[in-house]
């Protein structure tokens, strides 16, 4: 049994769910789904609430839901983690920060 040094990430989600069935606690259950693939484990998950942008790059989508997670996991975590959500169309945009 390997001992990896895990540590500890903040990540803030825009979810996009225009068009979807997938209500926003559905897409958040597949968001923590990814972290587990990429040895992580989530600590808390936090829903911040619809709000605006601030400068709109699609005039369709003027804004869209924040969630913030946190959540160990090894240094390869939060690249493997974007790598995974890059081609999942329901998160519009990640934030990943070390705490």
């Amino acid at each position: 049994m390997s001992i990896t040094n895990k540590r500890n990430y903040r990540a803030t989600f825009i979810l996009d769910n225009r068009g979807k069935e997938d209500s926003v606690e559905q897409i958040i259950d597949g968001v923590k789904k990814d972290i587990v693939a990429v040895e992580g484990e989530v600590a808390s998950v936090e829903t911040l609430g619809r709000r605006d942008f601030a400068r709109v790059t699609d005039p369709k989508l003027p804004g869209a839901t924040y969630v913030q997670i946190a959540f160990t996991a090894p240094a390869s975590g939060p690249a493997a983690l974007k790598e995974r959500l890059r081609l999942n169309n329901t998160v519009y945009r990640t934030f990943l920060q070390a705490v």
